[in-house]
């Protein structure tokens, strides 16, 4: 289910059930894709998956007060810049969701990608509030339900400037992605903030 009209739609659930979703289209007017892809230290972790190891397929940061972990990966925080602890303050004061950390992702072409998953860490708590802004190239993300199979998959383009946030029980009932693609695409950075209990 593609949802191009609803997304005109300021702070509405996308959900039809089990959490909440909501696209702020134009949350970020200010186009800080270079200022970032050049100050932040990237690195590219490796990945283990069905017994194979090997490149993750993007670069990411890791900012905030303590070391993060998911899919056997630990990162180690760099400190917090003014650009980013001013977005932050802005999420913050739009959604009244607070927030200590972030993961920032740098897809740099249509082949990198992040897989099928769910932000469940126990870090995170049981209900965690994820504030994801997009910077650069759109790149289309997709939800499916873990386990209502009849549920269509939802399909959101994600735009420059926009802030998606997911909240409520979402992480425990669907798992999202952004697929690869074989189209020329530009990069695309997504600064996803949360906080770590």
């Amino acid at each position: 289910m593609f949802l191009p009209g609803i997304m005109n739609q300021e702070n509405i659930n996308l959900l039809p059930c089990d959490g909440e979703l909501r696209y702020y289209r134009g949350f970020e007017e200010s186009d800080l894709f270079e200022i970032l892809r050049s100050s932040i230290n990237w690195r590219q972790d490796s990945i283990t998956v069905y017994g194979k190891t090997h490149p993750q397929p993007r670069l990411t940061c890791w900012f905030g007060d303590r070391a993060y972990s998911y899919s056997g990966i630990t990162m180690h925080p760099d400190p917090w810049n003014p650009h980013l602890l001013k977005l932050k303050k802005k999420i913050e004061a739009t959604t009244g969701h607070k927030f200590n950390s972030l993961l920032v992702n740098f897809y740099r072409d249509g082949s990198d990608h992040v897989s099928w998953h769910a932000d469940d860490e126990r870090e995170l708590g049981p209900n965690p509030a994820i504030a994801s802004l997009s910077f650069g190239e759109t790149r289309r993300f997709q939800l499916r339900h873990r386990f209502k199979k009849d549920l269509e998959t939802i399909t959101l383009d994600l735009e420059t400037g926009s802030l998606l946030l997911m909240s409520g029980s979402i992480q425990r009932h669907w798992v999202h992605r952004i697929a690869k693609t074989a189209k020329p695409l530009g990069g695309r950075i997504n600064l996803t903030f949360r906080e770590i209990i």
